[in-house]
């Protein structure tokens, strides 16, 4: 009997992959219903994993290269699950290219309270990015990777991004270019599929969503203040009357010290 996924907390994620699972199956499914309303068609994916399945129940979250999927069933004794991919899942992600016997990067979500050793995870792929270069660097493999224009202002160095759903440091960006990098030390290498990606490989990109609310709250901010150039000239204008207090001030410290001299 499957455990009710109402008695159990759910979370986020962390972005620190627990096991790499392999694809069993995958189908076609007809009217298959988006968060938008649209129905299209989709796609059913039976995914062995092991660890993934420690605490699963029916309508559990299990991020499958980093996107959020809901657990539809599952096996804890043959290890198995298996999750429905919406169309707009397969439009915005690399899941709709994977094949039988591929791996694919695992983590439950989170329960509350627990450490977190990433960062704040979603589940939820802004976009896919293109593998350009792999650069061996001692132990370390150095990967760049270029993204849509629109998801570079959200990435900067020494910050968060989830590659397949691998939390990862930003090392270097171009913003003429749309690329960033990031470097794989020895140990994440043999535990994320990233490695065996080939250059020309698509990845999902899910940018920190820290991120993007403080660019959402400098844009409103932006809109409900008045535009820079009035308020350059407001400012001058403030300057200009304080001088001009300053120099009326004087003036009559000036005229009543006249006034002592003269009563003296």
């Amino acid at each position: 009997k499957h455990r009710d996924s109402r008695n159990v907390i759910k979370a986020m994620f962390s972005g620190i992959v627990e096991e790499k699972g392999i694809v069993i199956s995958q189908g076609n499914l007809s009217n298959v219903k988006s968060w938008d309303g649209e129905i299209g068609e989709g796609v059913e994916m039976v995914i062995q994993g092991g660890m993934a399945l420690n605490g699963a129940s029916l309508g559990c979250s299990i991020a499958v290269n980093g996107v959020c999927l809901t657990v539809t069933d599952f096996s804890e004794s043959e290890k198995w699950f298996k999750v429905g991919i919406s169309p707009e899942t397969l439009r915005k992600t690399n899941l709709g290219e994977l094949r039988e016997k591929e791996e694919v990067n695992l983590e439950r979500a989170l329960k509350g309270g627990e450490r977190n050793s990433g960062h704040f995870v979603q589940g939820h792929i802004d976009d896919v990015g293109k593998i350009i270069s792999k650069e061996s660097d001692g132990e370390s493999l150095r990967i760049q990777v270029e993204v849509p224009k629109d998801l570079m202002k959200y990435i900067v160095p020494k910050g968060f991004v989830a590659v397949d759903g691998t939390s990862l440091t930003v090392c270097e960006t171009n913003l003429s270019e749309n690329w960033f990098n990031f470097m794989l030390v020895a140990y994440t290498q043999n535990h994320v599929i990233l490695p065996k990606k080939r250059v020309g490989s698509k990845v999902n990109i899910e940018v920190d969503i820290l991120g993007k609310y403080v660019f959402a709250s400098m844009e409103a901010m932006s809109k409900e203040n008045k535009p820079t150039e009035e308020i350059d000239y407001r400012l001058g204008e403030i300057e200009h009357k304080v001088r001009n207090r300053d120099l009326i001030i004087e003036s009559l410290e000036a005229n009543v010290k006249r006034l002592e001299e003269r009563m003296e």
